[in-house]
């Protein structure tokens, strides 16, 4: 018996399984940077600090002032980042819609040998260019998608990512501090909380990369241990020293 029946059935289960994730947006990258820098930054702050045996107000600070510090700086690195690179597709695009305007015939034939280039019959290459050229904004979407590999209609927020990218370390950051607000006087609570939460993020990363939640979990936990590890040595090293 014959899994796919008809042709109706054919389409419908090429649409069921040939659906994607949208991997363009521009909130993942910096959301899951934010939250795993957020954590692991905060939490070898921390760990290093009372490495030097300080008290427990002097962590609370630290860890605080880490989270403030730290969501600022991402939040204003990720949106200068994202502007400037956006500003460099705006200008690229400029540059082309000037080309568009001023060479069109030229613009034309290089689409059409772009086609070309791609195994279509050279006829029918330039006829689909012609075709698709009539309107200007249309060309300027398609020569933009061939020749700088960008979608002008798709292009990343600075103000999501900037957003994103403060909340998701404040999230990640505030985890360390979150055991001695509520009224820990010790530092391993804040550590097993803070380790926990890698494990979790790894995890949920795995959700959308496919990669297996454990594996995922365990890089994480693994990566910021051995960071809140090597900073609480320094910390202790520096507080004998000092």
């Amino acid at each position: 018996m014959s899994i796919i029946e008809t042709e109706a059935t054919l389409h419908e289960a090429h649409r069921d399984n040939h659906t994607h994730r949208d991997v363009n947006g521009g909130w993942l990258r910096p959301a899951v940077f934010g939250a795993m820098d957020g954590l692991v930054s905060n939490l070898a702050l921390m760990t290093g600090v009372a490495g030097g045996a300080v008290s427990q107000q002097t962590i609370v600070i630290t860890g605080l002032a880490g989270l403030a510090a730290g969501a600022f700086s991402m939040a204003a690195g990720e949106y200068t980042s994202v502007a400037s690179q956006r500003e460099l597709v705006m200008a690229e695009l400029d540059v082309e819609r000037r080309e568009l305007r001023k060479h069109p015939a030229d613009e034309l034939a290089e689409l059409a040998a772009l086609y070309v280039s791609r195994g279509v019959q050279p006829d029918l290459a330039l006829e689909v260019a012609t075709q698709l050229s009539h309107d200007p904004e249309q060309a300027l979407e398609i020569h933009a998608r061939e020749e700088l590999g960008i979608d002008p209609d798709d292009l990343p927020s600075p103000l999501v990512a900037a957003v994103s990218s403060f909340g998701s370390f404040a999230l990640g950051a505030l985890l360390p501090v979150l055991p001695y607000l509520l009224g820990a006087t010790v530092l391993w609570p804040a550590v097993l909380l803070a380790l926990t939460g890698l494990f979790a993020c790894g995890a949920l990363v795995a959700r959308v990369t496919a990669r297996s939640w454990w594996y995922s979990g365990l890089r994480q936990l693994v990566l910021g241990g051995t960071a809140a590890a090597l900073t609480y040595g320094l910390g202790v090293l520096f507080g004998a020293a000092l």
